[in-house]
């Protein structure tokens, strides 16, 4: 396990984050850590997305920002080239994990199917996405599929949220969790920092953080 993912499994939520202007980034990543987490997943939903990621990668050395929504491989390259420190993708598309697993990135594509998910596996991953998490059976099928897969560990994303966060993280199938109720796209552009802190102590106190 590398240093990213052991930060991911410790702070127990990686935050899914949209930023619209690139100047938000640092606030939102200093609110995070202020939160105690130290990892995010900065989506490329928007033309602010790379801006972003060099932003927080250039001034906070604390935090581990990884790029999200990522759908192919000249994506990644571009990601990592700004600084992103690991990959998460909302499928599985083998060429960008090959490359990822050569150049030591850490890579967590989406996986909900067993055929996708011994894809993965082949190719050495032990840590894969599950999204959308309320749609394909949430915690009832992650512990399904975990039982022929007994070496392999989910990141569900997609209906996880404070209420029902403790009984994600309390199966030894979930390595985190992932979304972005303690970051939402809204609170960032408002510049509501403080709301966000407090988002994310309220939802690892939930999840029996120490």
């Amino acid at each position: 396990m590398s240093s990213i993912t052991d930060s991911m499994k410790s702070s127990i939520i990686v935050p899914v984050v949209v930023i619209e202007d690139a100047k938000d980034a640092v606030p939102t990543a200093k609110a995070l850590l202020a939160g105690g987490i130290n990892v995010m997943e900065i989506t490329l939903r928007t033309a602010a997305a790379l801006d972003s990621i060099r932003n927080v990668a250039a001034e906070c050395p604390d935090m581990i920002v990884g790029v999200g929504t990522v759908l192919n491989l000249e994506q990644a390259k571009d990601a990592v080239e700004a600084g992103a420190k690991f990959i998460v993708s909302p499928g599985f598309d083998e060429e960008t994990v090959k490359w990822c697993v050569e150049n030591n990135i850490d890579v967590a594509p989406g996986c909900v199917t067993p055929t996708e998910i011994m894809a993965a596996r082949k190719l050495g991953l032990r840590v894969v996405k599950f999204f959308p998490a309320n749609v394909y059976g949430g915690l009832k099928a992650i512990t399904n599929l975990a039982a022929p897969f007994t070496d392999m560990q989910f990141i569900p994303t997609g209906g996880v949220n404070t209420e029902n966060i403790a009984e994600f993280v309390a199966n030894p199938a979930i390595f985190a969790v992932g979304g972005s109720w303690i970051c939402k796209k809204a609170d960032i552009s408002a510049g509501n920092f403080d709301k966000i802190t407090e988002l994310c102590k309220e939802a690892r106190k939930q999840a029996g953080a120490q």
